[in-house]
Formats: structure tokens, C-alpha cells, sequence
């Protein structure tokens, strides 16, 4: 979807999902940490308008920001001062309508107030980085909606490219020409547990993903992926557990999955150095 410009001097892109669940049941997935932490990074939001948000995407890499509207079950807004160094404030909104059939459709907008195209590359990036963190809620909703929920995501650099790095991680954990609806386990000696069947399989551009919905280790859901960015080839795997032992079997699995992604996707040395 193009990048649309109207009279306030405003970039944005829009994005929508349908989702199961009611209004209410949407919202407290969408609006609340709690909620946001079960799908997307762990995340903290004041549940109000004028409160305050941060999303934790990785070691060392935060974005905080501000609630711009908070209208519980429809429309929660927020906006981001420094998501990307010199770029202007990143505005951010959901509205919730509901559909027949117990299903509700998402109106994900996101906003810059500029007239310049400077960061139009990120705000496009955002339109195929959005869509499997919603697979990941909408398995949620289906699966485990209204269970506390807790993830971590163990991630490693590549010195090759974003196939050759997904072929290494796949190749690892067994799900290499993998298929939708198969059950698949990583082999015990060269990968820490993971087991589960297949949800869903995306290959396109400079990136590539699989989602298993798990029940090894524990019961939860798993995503999969290696893609570039920013000239640096990524191997990522999301995992998100559930229920009542979900942060102790979180704080078990960091460190082995920390160990493992720094045996099998250490980061490149920089250019000119070797050693």
C-alpha cells in the first residue's frame, strides 16, 4: 500500500485485521501492557490519555511515548518523540469496530507530520513488519486469550544474506521445507527444545518467517525469522509463553537461547578487522 499524503502535511499508512474476540477482548490485547506484552515486545502503558508507554524491542533498544487517546473498547493512540534519531514524532493508532461472527477488524494507522520522504522507507517497512506480529495476536485471541503471557527473543547477526541465514536457522531446527499444519521438533542435540505445529509460512523480499503454535517447551507460540535490515542480515526467534508458569519458563529458556544464537549467529566482524 502506497504511502498517502493529505493537506495537513501528513505521511501515513494504514493497515487492517480482522481478529476474533470482542471489542473488549481486542482491546485489552491491543491497549494494555499486559495485553501488548503477549504479542508484540514486553511493553508498559499508563491506561490513559496523557499517561505514558514503553516498548522494550530488544537489548538496549527502547521507544517510549505519550497516550494521545485512550477510549476504551474503540480507539487507543499514542505517539513516539524518538523512534528513529532525526525523524519527526511517529503517531500511532488503533480503532476497534465490531463484526458479526465474533470477530472484530483493527485500523492500525501510522502518522508522520512532515513533507519530506526522509523516512518513507521506514514508515513503508512498517507495513510488512506489522502483519506477522498480528498472526501472532490473532493465535493468541483463538488459543490463549486472557492467559498471562511472557516472551523473550534471542536474535543473531549473519554475515550472508537474509536466505542463507534463514536456510541455516531452519536447518537447525528442523523446519526447513515446512509445512502449514505439520508438526515439527528441533532435533535435541543441536537446537534447545521447541516443538509444535506449523501456523504459518511467509516468504517474500528480504524477509522470511515461520509461526508454530508450541507445545514444547511449554505451551505458547514461536516466530521464526531471518530478514535484513540496514545492511545487517538478522536471524530472530520470538517466543511467547502462556498460563501461570509462563515467566518461569521464560527465565529458563533466555539463557539457553541466548547461548545457542551466539554459537550459531555470532555478529560479523566490522569491515577491515579481522580476528
Amino acid at each position: 500500500m502506497p504511502i498517502k499524503t493529505d493537506g495537513q502535511e501528513r505521511r501515513s499508512i494504514a493497515l487492517e485485521f480482522e481478529l476474533p474476540g470482542t471489542p473488549d477482548q481486542v482491546w485489552r490485547a491491543i491497549a494494555t501492557g499486559p495485553g501488548i506484552s503477549s504479542w508484540f515486545v514486553p511493553s508498559e502503558v499508563e491506561e490513559r490519555q496523557g499517561g505514558a508507554v514503553a516498548f522494550h524491542l530488544g537489548p538496549g533498544l527502547e521507544s517510549t511515548g505519550e497516550v494521545t487517546a485512550f477510549e476504551p473498547p474503540r480507539c487507543f493512540a499514542y505517539v513516539e518523540p524518538g523512534w528513529s534519531e532525526t525523524a519527526p514524532p511517529l503517531g500511532t493508532e488503533f480503532v476497534i469496530e465490531a463484526r458479526a461472527g465474533g470477530t472484530c477488524v483493527v485500523r492500525l494507522v501510522h502518522s508522520l507530520f512532515t513533507t519530506q520522504s526522509d523516512w518513507d522507507d521506514e514508515l513503508g517497512s512498517m507495513e510488512t513488519g506489522w502483519p506477522p506480529f498480528f498472526e501472532v495476536l490473532k493465535l493468541y485471541l483463538t488459543h490463549f486469550a486472557g492467559q498471562p503471557g511472557t516472551s523473550i527473543r534471542p536474535t543473531g547477526q549473519h554475515a550472508g544474506s537474509d536466505a542463507e541465514a534463514w536456510a541455516l536457522l531452519t536447518g537447525k531446527l528442523n523446519l526447513a521445507d515446512a509445512a502449514l499444519g505439520q508438526r515439527r521438533a528441533a532435533p535435541a542435540e543441536t537446537a534447545p527444545p521447541l516443538a509444535g505445529t506449523v501456523e504459518r509460512i511467509s516468504e517474500g523480499g528480504n524477509h522470511r518467517e515461520l509461526t508454530l503454535r508450541l507445545d514444547q517447551p511449554a505451551p505458547g507460540l514461536a516466530m521464526v525469522g531471518a530478514y535484513s535490515w540496514g545492511g545487517i542480515t538478522r536471524a530472530a526467534v520470538s517466543l511467547y509463553f502462556y498460563g501461570d508458569d509462563a515467566l518461569a519458563v521464560a527465565a529458563r529458556q533466555e539463557p539457553v537461547w541466548d547461548d545457542w544464537m551466539a554459537e550459531h549467529f555470532k555478529t560479523p566482524p566490522a569491515a577491515g578487522k579481522t580476528g
